[in-house]
């Protein structure tokens, strides 16, 4: 009956929609004739697509993809070159190609010096198996969109060489071409752009050098050729004992020079160590982001929840 599906399942269906389910899936004729449903077409219907509880309309993007990137949860991954466990599993670009497959939009990449001066991507001070950057690279490429068309953040912890970084900025270019956003799609200097204005782009999240012309986070080229900006190295974040210990170690003041053509590859996604919510909302712009440990955030969602919400609709957070 349709005030059986309109009152217990709350769908807005009319007569004649379920004389149609009548029809499609009651094996008896007479029950058919009578507009009426067996047991064993009851059945029948409830195995089927259209008596599932999954909403059929939901299989297509149904929501609102044109406001502000930040308004968004993001499908992210932690560690995606690892194929096992954090400490000693092997590394592999499959695992890229798993998780773009799987609709994730957010990859990281822990980027160090390799050998031939080609960058190699591997989980930090432990026995994790390394793969090349390139490589990566590739598999990016031929993945980031088959999932979906909305965009793409690499998340790059880079612990590289001036000379390295270059090869990374040199081959992001070169492989992924025209899917990296290289500059804003539009003149809006108060919000991040939507994910329909970002389909089809590849976004990266990393270091930035400031502009001398006014020291803020800016979405356009910087002067320098180069320059030392703050290391915070998110290993620093794993609850690995092991891994902390050899991060510690570092000094707090430890720098990390950055080059110029890595620094302008970075358009939206600024990485800055997050202070406050405060700090945040007087100093940051929408352009920068911050990672967050899931216990620092999980803290800061129980004592600050509504100005939680409120920093994460204008800029992005990464947990």
């Amino acid at each position: 009956r349709s005030s059986d599906l309109m009152d217990e399942q709350r769908e807005m269906v009319s007569a004649e929609q379920v004389s149609a389910l009548i029809d499609k899936y009651e094996p008896s004729e007479a029950a058919k004739n009578q507009n009426a449903m067996t047991k064993d077409g009851f059945l029948m219907y409830l195995l089927s697509e259209d008596g599932g509880i999954f909403n059929v309309e939901h299989k297509k993007v149904y929501q609102d993809m044109t406001l502000p990137l930040s308004q968004y949860y993001i499908s992210s991954s932690h560690n995606t070159y690892l194929m096992e466990d954090q400490l000693k599993g092997p590394s592999s670009t499959e695992a890229y190609i798993r998780a773009l497959s799987r609709g994730c939009r957010c990859l990281e990449l822990d980027c160090w010096n390799g050998p031939n001066s080609e960058p190699v991507i591997y989980h930090g001070y432990t026995l994790t198996s390394k793969i090349l950057f390139v490589d990566v690279m590739k598999a990016i490429k031929n993945y980031a969109f088959k999932a979906s068309p909305y965009p793409v953040i690499i998340s790059l912890e880079n612990h590289c060489s001036i000379d390295q970084q270059m090869v990374m900025a040199k081959h992001m270019k070169t492989i992924l071409g025209d899917m990296l956003l290289m500059a804003p799609p539009d003149n809006n200097l108060t919000d991040l752009p939507s994910p329909e204005q970002l389909k089809g782009k590849i976004l990266v999240k990393g270091k930035k050098l400031k502009r001398v012309d006014d020291g803020l986070a800016h979405n356009g080229p910087s002067n320098a050729e180069a320059a030392d900006v703050s290391d915070e190295d998110e290993a620093a974040e794993m609850e690995d004992e092991s891994v902390k210990n050899h991060v510690s170690s570092k000094s707090e003041s430890s720098k990390l020079k950055l080059a110029k053509e890595l620094s302008d590859l970075v358009v939206y996604c600024k990485s800055v160590h997050f202070r406050s919510f405060e700090y945040a909302k007087e100093h940051q712009t929408f352009s920068e982001m911050s990672s967050l440990t899931e216990g620092k955030a999980s803290k800061l969602a129980n004592e600050s929840g509504t100005q939680f919400i409120v920093h994460n609709t204008k800029q992005i957070g990464r947990a």
